[in-house]
């Protein structure tokens, strides 16, 4: 096939891979020659904190990315750049002589109004910029119902995916057949990735982590999981146990490909398996996030129903003191405090506790579900706008599909079902880790001497309750009755 273009540049950003990559496949198909660049943009990077995980994940999956592109052209590799986005690709591309940038859709509005601004400061150049889907199946306008209009239940929008799937849409872009387009670098644009104190941050303990970095390290964790992935409907929900895949942080920044965990996902759904679909249907709640963010930007800062918008939440100095307590682990409540100590030492919580954590803070402490999202934005080595609020959203009973608002979970019910023994506890609280798997969920509710013989001293080294369970419930339920009130 004839090539339209003598050159072209592809711009990664959240999708981190030489396979499977729809970006990279455009331009290697369009393009005689073709270069790669990752901008380590400012405009984002500014007001993170200087260690910070997900920074590190990024450049060390960086190294594996110009490692790849290295092995197709000995002599190219990966163009990084550090500045602002909207200055540093116009500026490489008039450089390299650019017809074309390449890039993948991110449908963040942050990102949109990135996009747009590149977009028109290529075009004074004479450049065009061309986005493709990739972070999803079915993005957009691809599912919708048989009106025209977005989903906003999650099951009709799953059964519509499943109908629609076919195995063109989650076939592989191949890459290597186009990979000799991959061009030489010209004299005096240079390649290689940055340190992190070259780009102003501090390793942090990512490593310790064992999640691995980069497209290898997301095929080792594929490979990890696909033998339990099985029995992943009945391991998902218990954190002491190896059920999750743990590829999220993958998926986040594309160092896999959905594609290629959708279409393991099906075949193995397709061969009966439970534990597969189960999983199918987690990657597809993705792409309805992604869906409702797309349709309904407002979701970002407020309330898809916006009848909900009209609770009245703690506030002040109370309010700040329920919310610190949350956030350091010190409610008293060990299953809430565990999971913050999880995500507060690694940057990772299992998707269990994101819900029993979210729900404790909405619908016990009364703390706008807002507070709880960007804590978790700021922390979460996974985070991804769409899914984070969406799950957010569903805790709180705001969103597409939630959660009824008198659904409550209860967090020591929740802990005797999903941390019976007390494993998952006792790995986070090891100050309650003499207490019997009967005390330790609600350690309040001990002897006296069953906690003075398990070291456990309630006040000291590990807090009372800062509310109690069923008054928290009953203030709820009267903190929602707004909402019942305007529906009638």
């Amino acid at each position: 096939m004839e090539k339209v273009l003598d050159t072209a540049l592809v711009w990664f950003r959240r999708d981190l891979r030489s396979s499977d990559h729809a970006a990279l496949f455009h331009a290697l198909k369009a393009a005689r020659k073709v270069w790669c660049v990752f901008v380590f943009d400012t405009a984002i990077l500014d007001p993170l904190p200087r260690a910070d995980r997900r920074v590190e994940f990024i450049r060390d999956s960086l190294q594996g990315l110009d490692e790849a592109l290295r092995r197709w052209q000995a002599h190219g590799g990966l163009i990084v750049r550090h500045g602002l986005a909207v200055d540093e690709l116009p500026q490489l591309a008039d450089r390299l002589r650019v017809q074309a940038v390449y890039a993948n859709h991110d449908d963040e509005p942050d990102a949109l109004a990135r996009d747009a601004r590149v977009r028109g400061a290529l075009a004074d150049l004479g450049v065009s910029l061309h986005t493709s889907k990739d972070h999803v199946v079915f993005e957009r306008q691809e599912v919708l119902t048989g009106s025209g209009s977005p989903y906003s239940v999650f099951t009709p929008y799953k059964n519509a995916w499943l109908k629609k799937v076919e195995p063109f849409y989650v076939s592989a872009y191949p890459i290597e057949k186009f990979a000799d387009s991959l061009a030489p670098l010209p004299e005096g644009v240079e390649a290689g990735v940055p340190s992190l104190p070259q780009i102003g941050f501090e390793p942090t303990n990512l490593h310790e982590m064992k999640l691995g970095v980069g497209e290898t390290g997301a095929q080792a964790m594929l490979a990890d999981f696909l033998p339990r992935m099985d029995r992943y409907d009945t391991t998902r929900d218990f954190p002491a146990v190896k059920g999750p895949s743990y590829l999220s942080t993958h998926l986040r920044f594309g160092t896999v490909s959905i594609r290629q965990l959708a279409r393991e996902a099906a075949s193995r759904m397709h061969h009966g398996s439970r534990g597969a679909a189960v999983w199918l249907s987690e990657l597809i709640w993705r792409d309805f996030y992604h869906q409702v963010l797309h349709h309904h930007p407002h979701v970002v800062g407020a309330s898809f129903k916006p009848e909900y918008d009209a609770i009245k939440w703690e506030h002040g100095k109370h309010a700040d003191a329920l919310f610190a307590a949350w956030c350091e682990g010190r409610t008293g409540y060990p299953l809430v405090d565990a999971a913050m100590a999880q995500i507060n030492q690694t940057g990772y919580m299992h998707n269990r506790l994101r819900m029993v954590v979210a729900s404790f803070l909405v619908k016990d402490l009364g703390i706008d579900w807002r507070w709880g999202e960007r804590y978790f934005a700021e922390k979460l080595i996974d985070y991804d706008l769409a899914a984070n609020n969406g799950g957010w959203q569903w805790a709180a009973s705001t969103g597409c599909d939630a959660q009824p608002y008198f659904r409550i979970f209860n967090p020591v019910s929740q802990s005797e079902k999903f941390d019976s023994e007390g494993k998952f506890i006792r790995r986070y609280l090891p100050q309650l880790a003499k207490l019997s798997d009967k005390a330790i969920h609600a350690p309040w509710l001990a002897r006296p001497i069953e906690l003075a013989e398990a070291s456990v001293r309630l006040g000291d080294n590990y807090p009372e309750p800062i509310v109690m369970h069923d008054e928290a419930r009953a203030k709820t339920l009267e903190r929602y009755a707004v909402v019942k009130a305007k529906s009638r």
